[in-house]
């Protein structure tokens, strides 16, 4: 899967072969992307190689095919309902309204729940690449949803072990975009990288703490950091 940058430079290679017939320059990439160097541009063109979207041919100045294309394009262009983060994108899970009456049943004693999309493996050690699409649905209690929009994640690693998350382990989400220090929350580094991690202020920057001593604080300035939303609940499967 791609993260959201990645993709925008991979179309944007697509989209200027198809009307020119030749690749755009590094400085055009860079121009378009809004990056500050052109490191960032060959950062994301090294990853769009190593995951067999394009192709560099030797011994040719600006010399990229597109071998390939997102499967999920053409659903990426259509607009999608609620929020739709920086790399983490799809429909969410909305508390929904209290429910119509019904017929009695049986047992009505189990609690009302919530479908929220899972949208991927969020880090919680080294970032990764959040899954772009919605893998699959879970059912969610409404008294850990609470007010507003949600999503899911599953754990990969274990940098916040000592806060109780595992890996493994799937997080509930509330989306929003500010944090207060010492919440746990989805950070997306550079536009490009998300990760689970506490959220502090070390003066002017943002610093990224997690809960494992073999982990250092991340520091970071505030213009590199973006909060996706924070932690509301957690959701275990014992095998």
């Amino acid at each position: 899967m791609l993260t959201r940058k990645q993709q925008e430079l991979l179309l944007f290679i697509h989209e200027r072969m198809k009307e020119s017939g030749v690749p755009p320059s590094f400085d055009e990439m860079k121009d378009a992307l809004d990056l500050a160097s052109k490191s960032g541009i060959h950062r994301l063109i090294t990853a769009l190689e190593e995951r067999g979207f394009i192709r560099r041919l030797p011994n040719r100045a600006r010399a990229l095919e597109v071998i390939k294309l997102p499967e999920a394009y053409a659903a990426s262009l259509q607009p999608r309902r609620g929020f739709s983060p920086s790399v983490i994108e799809g429909s969410l899970g909305k508390t929904p309204p209290a429910p119509a009456p019904s017929k009695p049943a049986a047992n009505d004693d189990a609690p009302h729940s919530a479908s929220v999309p899972v949208m991927g493996r969020i880090a919680a050690g080294v970032p990764i690449s959040a899954i772009q699409n919605n893998t699959h649905d879970i059912s969610v209690p409404i008294e850990m949803l609470g007010s507003g929009e949600h999503y899911a994640l599953e754990v990969k690693g274990d940098s916040m072990i000592e806060a109780g998350i595992l890996d493994g382990d799937t997080v509930i989400i509330r989306n929003g975009n500010t944090a207060n220090p010492g919440d746990i929350v989805v950070a997306l580094v550079d536009d490009e990288e998300a990760t689970l991690k506490r959220f502090r202020r070390r003066g002017a920057s943002i610093a990224l703490e997690a809960a494992n001593p073999a982990y250092e604080t991340r520091i970071f300035p505030p213009d590199r950091v973006k909060v996706q939303g924070k932690l509301v609940g957690l959701i275990r499967r014992y095998h």
